[in-house]
């Protein structure tokens, strides 16, 4: 049984939060700049990170934290990203220090992430001298999860946050989580962080699998810009308070939980390709009939991360060959002349290309079908079996305009 519920970060039993404006904004007082995530009971705990080679200091702190276990909280800042900057890892571990002086618990359970500008030095001590505030307003409600949300917002427009709820072993299950990520979003993680938290009593070893095996499916497939950043951390909380037996191998009661935290991982990672910086447009690619997943895989990611595939969308053309020549440089091999191509919304879906040939299409109806503000493009390959979606974005004017004085 699967229900989807409200709570955000806070669904699930003994989770509370909040976010507050400290001062490490400067430029606008009334938007919230740091988060606090606190477990009532220690929790197994998993993460995924940046592939960059460049990863920033909360990044590495919260890496060596994880290996410690028992983790109680998340605290997490927006504005700066607190990478190549000065006394990087000394500010990060000074945040967690400052959060579990409130909390009362040892720094090295509490993990630590950043956004925002690269190579600024970090005003720790605002965020130092705002914790016993924002320790005072945590709560286990929605509002509080909203005010969390808003916190780790850099040139987001929409906060993300989603939760469900799943029985396993006859117990409810909660599962929830905020994220952000409008910008500098690539496959293999993007520009994103992403704070999960669930009440099920299941092994670290489970728990690291699910996560891997749902970020894959969700996270690592959006784009909207082609750039990875140097601070994407995915993280997963689990304080058991479920009650539920605990989770310790691959049986039914696994498949459950990773189904649950599939829905919600891939509704964030959907969001964020939605709120791309600038964008007007969702982009859904689906590959079929491929040999296999990862083919299908390979060649979705190309055309959603084209940037000549992204200007068409933007301006609602129905150049198909954008898509062709992207899946022709993805770097997998598959036959041009059985490929078909379509374009699909709410508003209708139009064949453009079959055996790899354009056909006589409708223009005016294309042009509707991609003025919706979520766009699909389908196709098909004739190589097997296998499938796989990806999601993007158009690129506009504004991707510039937001990006020429992201620093200033």
């Amino acid at each position: 049984m699967y229900t989807t519920i409200s709570g955000g970060v806070c669904a699930a039993q003994g989770f509370r939060a909040a976010g507050l404006h400290v001062g490490v904004k400067t430029h606008n007082v009334n938007k919230k700049d740091v988060a606090l995530i606190v477990s009532d009971a220690p929790c197994t705990a998993a993460a995924v990170f940046t592939k960059n080679v460049v990863k920033a200091a909360p990044v590495l702190v919260t890496k060596a934290h994880l290996e410690k276990g028992g983790i109680r909280a998340i605290i997490a800042n927006s504005g700066n990203a607190n990478a190549c900057a000065p006394n990087g890892e000394e500010n990060a571990v000074r945040m967690c220090a400052a959060a579990a002086k409130a909390i009362g618990c040892a720094p090295e359970e509490v993990l630590v992430a950043s956004t925002g500008v690269i190579g600024q030095t970090l005003k720790v001590e605002a965020i130092e001298n705002g914790v016993p505030e924002l320790y005072s307003l945590l709560a286990s409600s929605g509002a509080a999860s909203d005010a969390a949300a808003h916190a780790i917002m850099t040139t987001d427009t929409v906060k993300k946050e989603f939760a469900a709820e799943v029985l396993i072993g006859g117990k409810p299950v909660r599962i929830g989580g905020i994220a952000k990520g409008s910008g500098m979003i690539h496959p293999n993680m993007g520009t994103m962080l992403c704070f999960l938290t669930t009440d099920c009593a299941i092994s670290k070893e489970m728990l690291e699998m699910a996560l891997g095996e749902v970020v894959r499916m969700t996270f690592n497939r959006i784009s909207v810009d082609g750039d990875t950043s140097t601070n994407d951390t995915c993280c997963i909380l689990a304080n058991g308070l479920a009650g539920n037996p605990e989770i310790r191998e691959m049986d039914e009661r696994y498949v459950d939980f990773v189904m649950k935290l599939h829905e919600v991982c891939y509704s964030l990672a959907r969001m964020m390709a939605k709120d791309g910086e600038g964008a007007k447009h969702l982009i859904t690619c689906t590959v079929r009939g491929a040999a296999s997943e990862e083919q299908a895989e390979t060649i979705s990611k190309s055309v959603i991360s084209s940037t000549l595939t992204k200007a068409a969308i933007f301006g609602c053309d129905a150049n198909w060959g954008r898509v062709l020549c992207a899946m022709g440089y993805s770097g997998e091999s598959f036959d041009p002349g059985k490929v078909d191509v379509s374009f699909a919304s709410d508003a209708g879906d139009i064949l453009v290309c079959q055996n790899g040939r354009g056909l006589a299409f409708d223009e005016e109806l294309a042009k509707k079908i991609l003025s919706e503000d979520e766009v699909d493009i389908d196709i098909t390959i004739q190589e097997g079996e296998e499938s796989c979606t990806c999601w993007g974005c158009d690129i506009t004017y504004d991707y510039i305009k937001i990006n020429g004085d992201y620093r200033t």
